[in-house]
């Protein structure tokens, strides 16, 4: 059995409430990640149908102490107020033999004090989005919650229609998000936005105590390394063509991670202008938008803590997210583009690319990956034919192989890196809704099969070759709201 502690519960009185999980109706353990229960040390013998209980929230492993967290945030640019674990609950911090700790937390578990008009519960449908796309991200080497087990049941959750009621348990080394310091800030309550501070420090930055005696430079010097965390998060969303949709402060994780899946979306054809959320009317979280508004979440995390040291101090902590964003999304672009060594016209390059890719409406992953397999030496690619403005290709073409005969590397060699920079198989919206539909009759093969592929997203293995095809037209316009 996994043994379980509650710092949160123990050192953060009053930045929640003590609840027990609701169970669902019917709730049976549909699909779990084998790979995560290895790393986690669990045996397999957990996930038999005697310990079903452990992942409907009826029974609890030892240690686990059920609470639901508070905090606020601005959604879409609002200041919203109270939020909080509306249909998630906290159940306790595993510890590893390593020393490692990863919270586990049951989301769709019903009513909380923080659910507001919601009913707490999640739809097998956004279970087993989050599910994958949080797998996706992991193997694509990006931070990110992770999904250990889905559950369905019986019972109808209303959203636009009756749909099959479902928990998901998440796995994280932290859920705190940029909305906990806010809805203390916000409440006037200085000492629970230092207590906070100083648990997270504690538990997640402990070289800073030992460090930095100086309380004001240690928030500081913590506080760069949230705002560096979150540029890098950035720039590997774009890299890949990811897009949250939701990018609200409250799921702005604090340790830089990617987390509270909705209606997010990989791209397809190249439209920098994307929005995957229906409900964003505006864009304010379109795709080329991302970076602007994660510089503006942590301006509001900032002034959270202006009262923990000076105001030249948070500016500078700040300051260092655009260098951050730029030399991470830099490296992640040249190594997709087969740089291994930086030049002064690597950006022109990827600029005229991208520019013919959103002109033409080019698939974003197909067309890296087709470029992984340019050799010097060859004046025509297997690119070519993607593009219609053939004389448009041959000028950037020309460009691009006098760039890549500056290196030293081997053709072999440079393809090998550029295929483990640019996947072939992604997590594209039609790929999740066939697993979604046949999940809905307990049909867990294509889920299983997708999961599979996710897990070696750069493999040229001819069992993935469907996955990696491009996407049906009906494929393109699924809509995905908030309700996701």
């Amino acid at each position: 059995m996994p043994q379980f502690e509650h710092h949160y519960a123990d050192q953060l009185a009053g930045f929640y409430t003590e609840l027990q999980p609701t169970p669902l109706q019917g709730a049976k353990l549909l699909y779990h990640s084998e790979p995560l229960a290895q790393e986690l040390g669990l045996d397999e013998s957990l996930f038999a149908a005697e310990h079903r209980p452990f992942w409907t929230g009826e029974a609890f492993f030892p240690g686990m102490k059920p609470l639901a967290q508070v905090y606020s945030g601005h959604q879409f640019g609002v200041w919203a107020g109270q939020l909080g674990d509306g249909r998630g609950i906290l159940l306790g911090e595993q510890v590893l033999p390593d020393g490692r700790r990863f919270d586990w937390h049951l989301k769709g578990a019903g009513l909380t004090p923080y659910s507001r008009m919601g009913d707490g519960r999640a739809v097998l449908r956004s279970v087993v989005r989050e599910f994958l796309a949080s797998e996706a991200l992991h193997h694509l080497s990006i931070p990110t919650t992770r999904a250990l087990t889905i559950v369905t049941s019986d019972e109808p959750v209303f959203r636009e229609q009756a749909e099959r009621g479902a928990m998901l348990m998440r796995v994280a080394e932290s859920h705190i998000r940029f909305g906990h310091f806010e809805h203390f800030y916000y409440r006037k309550q200085p000492d629970q936005v230092k207590q906070l501070a100083d648990y997270v420090i504690a538990h997640h930055w402990p070289q800073l105590l030992e460090s930095e005696s100086d309380p004001a430079t240690r928030y500081a010097l913590w506080l760069q390394d949230v705002v560096e965390r979150t540029a890098k998060l950035i720039a590997q969303w774009q890299s890949v063509g990811f897009s949250h949709g939701v990018m609200n402060t409250d799921n702005m994780s604090i340790l830089g991670l990617t987390i509270d899946f909705g209606p997010y979306g990989f791209l397809d054809d190249y439209q920098p202008n994307f929005i995957c959320n229906h409900s964003d009317h505006q864009g304010r979280y379109s795709f080329d938008n991302q970076p602007a508004v994660a510089y503006w979440n942590l301006h509001r995390l900032a002034q959270t803590l202006s009262g923990l040291m000076s105001a030249e101090q948070l500016q500078g902590a700040v300051n260092a997210y655009e260098p951050a964003l730029m030399k991470a999304y830099g490296q992640l672009m040249r190594a997709k583009l087969g740089f291994f060594t930086e030049n002064k016209q690597d950006n022109d390059l990827l600029t005229g690319l991208l520019s013919m890719m959103a002109k033409e409406g080019r698939d974003y992953t197909r067309t890296f990956r087709l470029l992984s397999e340019v050799e010097q030496q060859q004046s025509l690619s297997p690119l070519r034919d993607e593009f219609i403005d053939r004389e448009g290709f041959d000028s950037w073409f020309q460009q691009y192989r006098q760039r890549l005969q500056l290196e030293e590397q081997s053709d072999a060699e440079r393809q090998q890196a550029m295929k483990q920079s640019n996947p072939r198989v992604i997590l594209r919206n039609y790929l999740a809704q066939q697993a979604i539909e046949r999940a809905e009759h307990d049909d867990i093969s294509v889920l299983s099969q997708l999961h599979q592929a996710l897990r070696d997203p750069y493999s040229d293995a001819p069992q993935y070759e469907a996955m990696a095809a491009l996407p049906p037209d009906w494929g393109k316009h699924l809509e995905v709201s908030c309700s996701s």
